[in-house]
């Protein structure tokens, strides 16, 4: 056995070693975009010095990160991961194109192959599987259920692509995909079988993936990328005896132990470690001025809860959260070489272990010296002097904390640590491997970490999510304990990753792509969504380490202080899904993840794939209780996490509208190719539920949206259109199919017990006059409906006017001799809509006409009258009036009506 860097290896591994093999990933001869290497680390020099040479270019694409270019290519993997775009892409997927050739001849995928319908089965994953938990990172979609999209969208050798990457988890589903015989596979396997009758299309996929985020990429590059174990785990070891060599004497603390029994009983000091320590702000009490410690008045021992209301050990004044203040001290850092000022804390727990004995108790006069010598301990290695964004999430630090810089966010103690692992980290040949464990310990490592009141001698909590939140009871835990843990915590992802092929990763905006066009097979995405979470703010601290910084002027959130509003969001989403539009190959699906409760964002993502070109064709709801994808009834102002999925058209339908869109012929043409792309049937449980997009509403609403895209003129109003569909469709339970999608629906239908109706809520006008046609099937008197229709009626947006029932029933259906209620015949409902129109028209020439008025503001509208008159000023091209009657509306009326955003975001453009 040989010694090298602290580790023993045989000859047989030393002689690799010297060949410069075994710190490999893969050791030997390497393959990569047709160019042989002698090992792994000489394709990574050789491409980055590619980079090097072509990043004055890169710099000129947006969304290009902020970083050095050292920083840029020492953080990249190139050409499968890259800190900033990726100039290989379309490299990659040339090749892998290549690839489909022989998969075709070798049988294992279809040269005609075609989703015609969107994936509208249940899909239940739990988080709690090795891969999800290996890292934190602010939203992610389990793996095992973007794995069920790919299998049912794409065949072997597709490529996938995700814009909105996150930590990769999509880039994962897509190498999961390609053997099916780990376990997540064989689950999903079964899975498949019991519902469909045979297996799914198992086989490589490939999958590009990127982010603006430098921190999410880096995570993505782990999870996305083979790892050697042995090697890793051997690096590990290595770097935690140095660190434990240099480092210890921070984290040491002497107790007595009780020794002996009866006469020979006598106290011993042992040496112990420190795992954690609590830590507590300093406050001044307003009524005396003295300082006190915060957690020995404010903390319940004997329940384990904090006080709502405590008192000065001085003065015995009455206190509060709100009433004290945080005592501010002055000190000299170092690190910026000037005084600053931060909040005054003191160690108040110590936890730990000597020898078999547990240490629970205040910190001794031995804890408090080991401190004084860490703070003039000088800091010898790299730690970030970074100065926090402007931003929403940044303020609560700076004026809560007096936290300005990032290196603030840590105690003295575990920074100096900090800085001694991350030297280590970046001298390693396994430093892209190393990387991950170190940025899983930043935010756990710092001040953010909040004590656990229920049990302040167990280990912190951790942070609270989607804040930079520093506490007043803060919970510093050992740099040198958390490496093993942190490591301990992805073995099990490294096995379950064992298998899988190398994907490719970049950074950079989803509104600047340099993939070709119609390159990519399928997309799944989980996109930020409005105000949610503020991305690059959050990721400010553990990027400052990474040394490469979001460029958040392409981020696409909705952010005040950043100056950002939802109307940003709209323009920036919509560039995204138009350039995801671009690359995706004509007749092909997009899945979009969707969590955000506001109706608005939920409608500005609507609109924005609907600018891109993409047509929706089925809407899930996830039930978080459940945790599972389940169907949803309305597709307008779901307060629900969703799973939105869309096609983009054949070129064969797009051509044929663009010739001759006058003609009304070719709206059977979109419908007829819509209908193809949507759930035949839905079964939960043993019924049968309603397929919304089949309704006629929707059916037409999708039409509209279409050609209001495109700039067409709507050749027909709902009317026209709902006789067409009777001529030219089957109907079916309220819905409508093609000849051939009617008769699998009727005999799919017959093994079902029930039938399951659209179950609407009334929450506007528009879905008040479909919940009548529904409880009008059979006829019922003004009494009879009544009733139900206030219960019915929940939700109302503010500012919005819903027509008395009464009304509403006189301009849409027909009352007879006996006072019965009916559902119009299509003459009649014809008649009926003119006359409504005139109506509504009439109705929104006086919102026009209050909107002329110098500082005039409309209260409150007719949703209906503002739609259609929206609609007529688009026919007649008078996109002057949807402007200045939309401004003059309540904005969450605009934002949170799908089609009255529509034509506002239009008329925005053309004005």
């Amino acid at each position: 056995m040989k010694e090298k860097q602290g580790v023993l290896f045989s000859a047989e591994e030393m002689n690799r070693i010297e060949k410069g093999n075994l710190w490999n990933q893969q050791q030997g001869p390497v393959k990569c975009l047709g160019m042989e290497f002698e090992s792994d680390e000489a394709r990574r020099a050789y491409f980055r010095e590619e980079l090097r040479k072509k990043l004055p270019e890169l710099r000129k694409i947006e969304g290009f990160p902020i970083g050095e270019d050292e920083d840029i290519i020492n953080l990249s993997d190139p050409p499968y991961y890259t800190a900033c775009p990726n100039p290989w892409l379309n490299d990659f997927i040339a090749e892998w194109e290549k690839e489909k050739v022989q998969l075709e001849a070798e049988g294992k995928r279809k040269k005609d192959f075609e989703v015609k319908e969107p994936y509208a089965s249940d899909v239940s994953e739990g988080k709690n599987n090795p891969v999800y938990t290996a890292h934190t990172y602010h939203t992610k979609v389990p793996h095992p259920a973007i794995m069920r999209y790919i299998l049912h969208y794409t065949q072997p050798g597709d490529v996938v692509f995700d814009g909105f990457a996150g930590t990769g988890m999509t880039g994962v589903a897509a190498a999961a995909c390609a053997n099916g015989r780990d376990t997540t596979a064989v689950r999903i396997n079964g899975e498949w079988i019991k519902e469909f009758g045979h297996t799914p299309s198992w086989g490589v996929r490939h999958a590009v993936t990127g982010d603006l985020s430098p921190y999410a990429t880096n995570i993505a590059y782990f999870y996305n990328t083979p790892v050697n174990k042995e090697l890793l785990s051997r690096e590990v070891a290595r770097i935690r005896q140095e660190m434990e060599n240099e480092c210890s004497w921070m984290y040491k603390t002497l107790e007595p132990i009780e020794k002996g029994k009866g006469k020979d009983k006598h106290i011993e000091i042992e040496e112990g470690r420190i795992s954690f320590v609590v830590w507590s702000d300093v406050r001044v009490c307003p009524s005396c001025g003295k300082e006190y410690v915060f957690w020995n008045q404010a903390f319940d021992h004997k329940h384990n809860c904090m006080f709502d209301t405590f008192y000065c050990p001085h003065c015995n004044s009455q206190q509060t959260n709100k009433t004290e203040h945080t005592a501010i001290e002055t000190y000299f850092d170092e690190a910026l070489q000037k005084p600053m000022k931060r909040v005054k804390q003191v160690p108040v727990i110590v936890v730990g272990k000597a020898g078999k004995t547990k240490i629970q108790r205040a910190p001794s006069e031995y804890d408090l010296d080991v401190l004084k010598k860490i703070q003039d301990t000088k800091i010898d290695s790299f730690s970030p002097i970074y100065e926090l964004p402007e931003g929403y999430n940044t303020e609560q630090p700076k004026k809560t904390k007096q936290i300005y810089y990032v290196h603030q966010f840590y105690t003295r103690r575990n920074l100096i640590a900090l800085s001694k692992l991350y030297q280590k980290i970046e001298n390693s040949p396994l430093s892209h491997a190393l990387r991950f464990i170190f940025t899983g310990m930043l935010i756990l490592s710092s001040n953010m970490n909040r004590v656990r009141v229920s049990n302040p001698y167990n280990r912190g909590k951790g942070n609270l999510s989607g804040t930079l939140y520093v506490p007043g009871v803060p919970t510093e835990t050992s740099i040198i304990d958390q490496i093993g843990e942190r490591y301990n915590t992805i073995t099990a992802a490294i096995d379950a990753l064992s298998d899988l092929r190398p994907n490719v990763q970049y950074v950079g905006s989803g509104d600047c792509l340099t993939i070709n066009d119609n390159s990519i097979d399928y997309i799944f995405t989980d996109p930020p969504f409005g105000a949610n979470i503020n991305y690059s703010e959050l990721n400010s601290i553990p990027e400052s380490w990474l040394r490469v910084i979001t460029n958040n002027s392409h981020e696409a959130i909705e952010n005040t202080v950043q100056g950002k509003n939802s109307q940003f969001y709209l323009y920036m989403m919509s560039s995204c899904f138009k350039e995801f539009y671009r690359i995706l190959k004509p007749g092909r699906w997009m899945t979009v993840e969707f969590s955000n409760t506001s109706a608005a964002v939920w409608n500005s993502i609507q609109q924005s794939l609907t600018n891109a070109g993409f047509v929706v064709a089925n809407v899930a709801a996830l039930d978080k209780q459940q945790g599972s994808f389940k169907a949803v009834t309305t597709t307008t102002a779901v307060k629900q996490d969703l799973v939105i999925t869309c096609y983009k058209p054949s070129n064969e339908l797009t051509d044929k509208l663009a010739e001759s869109i006058s003609q009304k012929d070719n709206v059977w043409d979109f419908i007829s190719e819509h209908l193809t792309h949507l759930p035949v049937h839905i079964e939960r449980g043993n019924a049968t539920t309603t397929v919304v997009e089949r309704s006629p509403k929707i059916l037409y609403d999708r039409l509209i949206s279409y050609y209001v895209q495109h700039g067409y003129q709507i050749p027909m109003d709902a009317q026209e259109f709902q006789a067409g569909l009777r001529e030219r469709f089957i109907e079916r339970d309220g819905m409508y199919f093609t000849a051939p999608q009617a008769a699998e629906y009727e005999e799919k239908r017959k093994h079902t017990s029930e039938f399951v109706p659209m179950g609407l809520i009334v929450s506007d006008e528009a879905n008040g006059i479909e919940w009548l046609k529904l409880q009008l099937k059979e006829p019922k008197t003004y009494q009879e409906i009544s009733p139900e229709w206030m219960q019915a009626v929940k939700g109302l947006r503010k500012g919005d006017v819903l027509p008395e029932l009464k009304d509403i029933l006189e301009e849409n259906f027909i009352e007879d001799e006996t006072g019965h209620w009916h559902v119009p015949d299509l003459e009649k409902q014809i008649d009926l809509e003119k006359l409504k129109h005139k109506s509504l028209m009439k109705e929104f020439n006086l919102y026009k006409e209050m909107a002329q008025k110098p500082r005039a503001r409309i209260k409150e509208v007719r949703v209906e009258a503002l739609r259609e008159g929206f609609k007529q000023c688009f026919k007649d091209k008078d996109f002057t009036t949807i402007l200045l009657v939309g401004d003059k509306i309540p904005q969450n009326i605009l934002t949170e009506d799908e089609q009255l955003l529509q034509y506002y975001d239009i008329a925005q453009m053309r004005a």
